[in-house]
């Protein structure tokens, strides 16, 4: 298949690599010349997002907001050929995904909102989870690539669908690690070791993919970001993104998210302090382990 590829960043890359692993021939595209320089030998890289998208079959993005996409959207989707598809993987809010669903329907194409989780780790061992919006033949055209760059791909609906159940999730997420975090910084006040804590929420009723899988204490669990000094597989910054869109999500819809709210505050406080954004998000231990 001819893939065009838009965003070769730290997620984009190696999925557009795998997908050249498995076969198909894909161009990417990348506004940082840096980003497209780096994006390895196997991609053939376009100078212009035009040339990226022209007579490929499928199209896909990766970009880092809702302005971004409808600016890409609008300049490509005029140069894709009939009956293409555009996959959109970025994290971005619903209405965005929405407008550049109406745009690519208008223009006679197929189109899906395909974000992911997993992160860089998943994208490069090609083990993401994508939640997709879309139509049914859309969905038909993106699983066999979502099954090279993922392990699962979940059909959640019409269009932003699938951001909304990356939105709902990530805030889940967000929430779950603060109240991870606080466990752990209450256990070292009250003298309970954190393996200890571990070894008892991770099997009880407490457990949480953020204790069991991705645990914040450093040398607690699996390996995690916690183990390298939370260089980040997520960072903080994209967390307080997704908290971010939580909450516009919330105001559209009148719904009361109270934890998420506050999430998204203490991780906005988090990120202005000491490069907090910089770091892996379950940094926040290192926060919230201080006495107040």
């Amino acid at each position: 298949m001819k893939i065009g590829f838009i965003g070769l960043g730290n997620m984009g890359a190696p999925m557009a690599r795998n997908l050249v692993a498995a076969g198909h021939d894909v161009t990417g595209y990348d506004r940082d010349p840096g980003q497209r320089a780096a994006s390895g030998n196997e991609i053939i890289v376009a100078n212009s997002p035009g040339n990226a998208v022209s007579g490929k079959q499928v199209v896909i993005t990766m970009l880092p907001d809702g302005a971004a996409l409808q600016q890409v959207a609008t300049t490509i989707i005029p140069m894709m050929q009939t009956d293409a598809c555009l996959i959109d993987c970025s994290t971005v809010d619903i209405q965005s995904a929405k407008r550049v669903a109406k745009a690519v329907a208008d223009a006679g194409l197929y189109g899906l909102d395909a974000p992911v989780s997993g992160g860089v780790g998943g994208a490069v061992a090609g083990s993401l989870t994508f939640m997709v919006g879309g139509s049914d033949d859309a969905f038909a055209i993106g699983k066999p690539l979502f099954d090279i760059m993922g392990q699962r791909a979940i059909h959640c609906g019409a269009a932003g669908s699938g951001q909304a159940a990356k939105i709902c999730n990530n805030m889940i997420l967000g929430v779950s690690m603060i109240a991870t975090c606080e466990a752990f910084a209450l256990a070292d006040h009250l003298g309970l070791s954190r393996q200890s804590l571990f070894d008892v929420v991770s099997t009880s009723s407490g457990s949480s993919w953020s204790m069991n899988t991705y645990c914040p204490a450093p040398g607690i669990g699996p390996q995690s970001p916690a183990d390298n000094d939370y260089q980040p597989g997520f960072s903080a910054a994209l967390m307080l993104k997704d908290l971010r869109l939580s909450q516009e999500a919330a105001a559209l819809t009148g719904t009361n998210t109270r934890a998420g709210k506050l999430a998204m505050e203490v991780y906005q406080d988090f990120a202005e302090k000491n490069d907090g954004a910089k770091l892996d998000f379950s940094a926040i231990l290192t926060q919230l382990g201080k006495s107040s």
